[in-house]
């Protein structure tokens, strides 16, 4: 299966304005986040999707691959899928751009894993560990049959109980894998779908069109960056990586 990695990023985002190019500890998110993908592929196989020409400088700076897109694209998924009709490939594997310190394993995991499940749309997820993750909004959880096929995904707490306590749940780890004809599809529709909307979680847009996404289990390292104050806990985490060198 011939694949690309594509990190989404958007400088107008309507909770954190000029994310990407946050400094962390010396380095922008974004660099961050490309120095953990060509860990694990090829540098050549790494583009940044970007509607803004200050982070395309920014990687043009530092020899990073970059695609400006359209301004009118809904969500990072719809990026992937204008990068889509640039460049043709089996499959489109998305890295979020705001997810610095993910493992660089796990996208090598789902890379390995394109033939096991060929033309299917594949997601991660890890267990939830404490209960803060659990009530977070910011935080998708994940519900999803035996067989791994992913049933919804929720920023409510599910799945859920009488006595609304945590007892265990899933969250979402923002890699994927995208095949061509999915993302096609995933573009096709001109605003969100229902629950998308609701929920705020582009993924349910292939469940509402009738696609199945299977969910793979990956490692817990990543630290979703959602809002200003999740900046220092990243850090937190490197500085705490550095002294245990």
């Amino acid at each position: 299966m011939s694949y690309i990695v594509i990190i989404p990023a958007r400088y107008k985002s309507t909770r954190f304005p000029g994310k990407p190019l946050t400094d962390i500890m010396g380095k922008s998110m974004l660099l961050r986040t490309y120095e953990q993908c060509i860990k694990a592929v090829d540098a050549k196989l790494v583009y940044v999707a970007t509607e803004d020409q200050r982070i395309v400088d920014h990687c043009n700076s530092f020899g990073i691959q970059v695609i400006l897109t359209s301004d009118e694209c809904l969500t990072g998924t719809d990026r992937i899928a204008e990068v889509a009709t640039k460049i043709k490939v089996d499959y489109y594997i998305n890295v979020q751009g705001d997810e610095p310190l993910f493992n660089p394993d796990d996208i090598v995991k789902i890379t390995e894993l394109l033939e096991t499940y060929p033309g299917e749309i594949l997601n991660g997820y890890t267990a939830i560990t404490d209960e803060k993750q659990y009530t977070s909004v910011s935080v998708p959880k994940v519900v999803f049959r035996p067989n791994g096929k992913l049933l919804y995904m929720s920023r409510s707490a599910v799945p859920g109980n009488k006595a609304s306590s945590f007892v265990k749940a899933w969250r979402q780890v923002c890699i994927y894998a995208f095949p061509f004809d999915a993302l096609a599809a995933f573009a096709g529709c001109k605003t969100k779908t229902t629950l998308e909307a609701e929920e705020d979680i582009e993924i349910l847009r292939f469940l509402e069109l009738d696609y199945e996404v299977r969910m793979i289990e990956l490692s817990s390292e990543s630290i979703a960056v959602d809002n200003p104050e999740d900046v220092s806990e990243v850090i937190h985490k490197l500085e705490a990586d550095a002294r245990a060198i």
